[in-house]
């Protein structure tokens, strides 16, 4: 059976988790921030989700970037792996400069 939610396991890599119960209290207790940055007054965080976005064909996406605050405030990119989500991070706190100077 396939399921639509992931945990990361002792290496962080995902993993299906079929089962809900198990699920919850992962998400409850685990530490899903990737990275956080703040830029002036506009925060970018980038978490594990742990529900697969992808809504579709291709790969499980599971991580997404979000700015609060400033003129990008809820913009969001959203991304496959944990080194993907790292590369679009780092390109939006850029952006976010950018905007800022």
């Amino acid at each position: 059976m396939s399921t639509d939610k992931y945990i990361l396991d002792a290496h962080g890599t995902p993993q299906r988790e079929p089962d809900l119960l198990t699920w919850v209290r992962w998400m409850e207790t685990s530490h899903r921030i990737v990275r956080q940055e703040r830029v002036g007054a506009v925060n970018v965080s980038t978490v594990f989700l742990g529900l697969d976005h992808q809504f579709g064909n291709g790969p499980p996406v599971l991580y997404e970037t979000m700015v609060f605050g400033g003129p990008l405030d809820r913009e969001e990119d959203r991304y496959s792996t944990r080194d993907e989500a790292l590369a679009g991070h780092a390109r939006m706190v850029a952006r976010v400069k950018d905007v800022l100077a």
